[in-house]
This record gives structure tokens, sequence and C-alpha cells, in this order.
């Protein structure tokens, strides 16, 4: 079994991943880190500032780690509040756990990208694996750098550099932390407790998105996947659905029927208007098998029913 490491453990994708890959990999094989303590870890864990080069170093060696899936990064609402350290974090982070990985010969490192990348001059339909790519946020600006980094050291130094440009991430495990496309994990917690929802973004704003289910699958079958199958080493496109917050208002009422909501679009929605709509996830198909389980009614039926039986408390 291989020893993993996760930087910003603590977040969105981090606090269910965890989870994902103990139960796969063991307890006691996976080593969740983050800025702050992990509260309820349920595991080994351990503090970790990904800017001290040092200390990031020393928590491999301490743990053996084979492998890094490195999650810590400042999201793209929250990024604009601070675009300078939003870069610091996400550009210095990222190279520190790259050149780590080279120095003591990491097996595999995990970097995910975003559909961040894109920006208003990208076609905005199907949008192919290689587009323009001129980000208009610094979230994004850093993503698409990384995917630069990663295919650098992989070409320069053969590190095997792995990644997924996610869409939105939708799940009933934990809560947003400062993305653009948080509306749609919001909209289900207003849904349930308060039967109503003010949506950040305009109705017919149309972003891809995906079940966090998915999402987590996908992470692994591409850091499984035989090193001969990975043919690009920037960022795979990966789709599941995509929608607009008026047609997943719609589908929630379903099982709500009194839920209401009203839209107050903000900053944020400027964001989500220079992104794309749909992506052309082929490459992934093709070279490693990929596939997505979840469209937008499923996922509905499905979150409802686990916020139902299991209210969400922070584990952060």
């Amino acid at each position: 079994m291989p020893k993993i490491l996760l930087t910003g453990a603590g977040g969105q994708l981090g606090s269910v991943l965890i989870p994902y890959l103990r139960e796969k990999y063991g307890i006691e094989n996976v080593i969740a880190t983050d800025l702050k303590p992990l509260k309820n870890a349920s595991g080994p864990s351990d503090v970790l500032d990904v800017l001290d080069y040092e200390g990031v170093k020393s928590i491999i060696q301490k743990y053996e780690i084979d492998q890094i899936y490195h999650l810590a990064a400042i999201l793209s609402a929250k990024g604009e509040q601070d675009p300078r350290f939003t870069w610091k974090v996400n550009m210095d982070g990222l190279l520190n756990i790259l050149e780590i990985s080279r120095e003591l010969g990491i097996e595999k490192v995990f970097n995910p990208s975003s559909i961040a990348v894109f920006g208003s001059k990208t076609q905005k339909e199907n949008t192919p694996q290689n587009p323009i790519l001129i980000p208009e946020t610094i979230y994004g600006m850093s993503k698409e750098a990384g995917e630069n980094w990663t295919n650098y050291y992989y070409q320069k130094y053969g590190l095997d550099v792995r990644s997924i440009r996610y869409p939105g991430l939708i799940g009933y495990n934990s809560l947003p932390g400062g993305g653009t496309t948080d509306y749609a994990v919001e909209i289900f917690h207003d849904a349930i407790n308060k039967g109503k929802y003010t949506c950040f973004l305009n109705s017919d704003t149309v972003l891809p998105m995906m079940y966090m289910q998915d999402a987590m699958r996908a992470t692994v079958e591409l850091m499984e996947a035989p090193i001969e199958d990975i043919k690009i080493r920037t960022s795979y496109n990966l789709a599941a659905m995509s929608f607009s917050p008026e047609q997943i208002f719609l589908e929630i009422k379903k099982y709500l029927p009194k839920f209401k909501i009203k839209y107050k679009a903000d900053f944020r929605d400027e964001i989500a208007k220079s992104w794309v709509e749909s992506v052309d996830d082929s490459a992934a198909r093709k070279d490693w098998g990929w596939k997505e389980t979840y469209d937008l009614p499923r996922m509905v039926k499905d979150m409802i029913y686990n916020l139902r039986i299991e209210p969400h408390s922070s584990s952060d």
C-alpha cells in the first residue's frame, strides 16, 4: 500500500477524500495535514504550512510518504480579496511540493486544477482540451501556471505529476470553501433548513458541475492509471453535468415544493460568466477510462436524502 500525504485536508475536497482513501488504502497509510489541527481526524494527521519548505520536507520524511495529493489552495471568490497572498499560497506551496518531491523521489503527485483556468475568450460550450487560456481571477491564473509547472517537472525531471481540471464540486459531507460554484452546495442546506435561498449568481448562469462521489472516484482512477496511459501532463478536462441556478432550483422543488429562491448577483456572477458552460473531456475518457455516474436528477435526489438523514456539521 502507498503512504499518502494530503495537504489542505480540511477543505471541501480533502475532508471527503481522506475517508475515501483510507477505506481503500488503510487508515494508517493516509496522512491528513492542514494549516490548523484537524478535528475528528479519525487517523494520522499533522499541522503543515505548505509555504514552509523544511516543514513540508520533514513531514514527508517523518511518514515515509510515497504519494502526495496537494489540495492546499485559496479558491476563486476568496482569492479575489487578497490576490497577492493567494498567488503566494497557491504558487509557492505547489513549487515546494514539486521540488521536494523531485528531491526525495516521490512516486506520484496529484495537483488539482480547475475550470477557473478558462476565461471569457475560451470557447464556452464543449470547451476543448487545449483551448486559449486567459484566466480572469488570481485563482485561475495560479492554476494555469500550476498546470505548466506540473508539465515542466514531468518533462524536465520525470516527476509523475497528474492533474484534473475540476468543475464545480457538490457534496453533502463538507461545507463550501470560498469558491464561485459554492451556491450549488449552499442551496441544498438552505432549502432543507430554511425553505428559501438567496443566490449570488443570476438565474441563467450555467457552469460545469460534478457530484463529489464522482470527483473522488475520478481522482483515484487517475492516480491509479498506468503511467503510459497518462498522455496529458498539464491537466485533464473533466465533465459530468452543466446547469444554471434555476435548473437546480426546479429539481430541488420536486422534493421540497415550498422551496423559494431569489437572485441577488454579486461579483461572483462576473467570475462565473468568464468561465465556460461545458467541457469536452474525451481525452480523460480515452486515456484512463473516465465516465461519470451522476447527472443532475440523481445528484439532487442523493444530496437531499443524505442531508436529511445526517445534517452536516463542520469537521475542519
